[in-house]
């Protein structure tokens, strides 16, 4: 088993749960918690050199380039619908992130059968 990839694909459905888990229940410590996952999650894409690394690392820059604002536009304006905004983008360039995951961990498996 690959712990590496383990521990990034945990860290991009945390980053998901969170996030989503912010939009069920919007407060700042979620929202936090969320945006911190996710820089996490992308600090460890950045040494991966998988066949979808460069579109991994780019969702997950995407969430991250949607988190950030979100939680600074939530705690100087508290502007809530363009945080729950920003955050639904979030969570859909996690969901994509996920997706290509599924597809690299298809496409190795079938490399590792021949």
């Amino acid at each position: 088993m690959d712990w590496g990839k383990v521990t990034y694909i945990f860290l991009t459905m945390m980053s998901l749960t969170t996030t989503a888990g912010f939009l069920y229940e919007p407060n700042v410590i979620a929202l936090f918690v969320a945006a911190g996952v996710n820089v996490i999650s992308t600090i460890l894409k950045i040494g991966v050199k998988n066949l979808l690394a460069a579109e991994l690392l780019a969702s997950s820059l995407v969430a991250d380039l949607h988190l950030i604002p979100a939680f600074l536009v939530f705690v100087f304006t508290g502007n809530m619908k363009l945080v729950i905004g920003l955050a639904i983008g979030a969570v859909i360039a996690n969901i994509v992130s996920m997706i290509l995951s599924m597809i690299e961990s298809a496409k190795n498996r079938e490399k590792d059968e021949y």
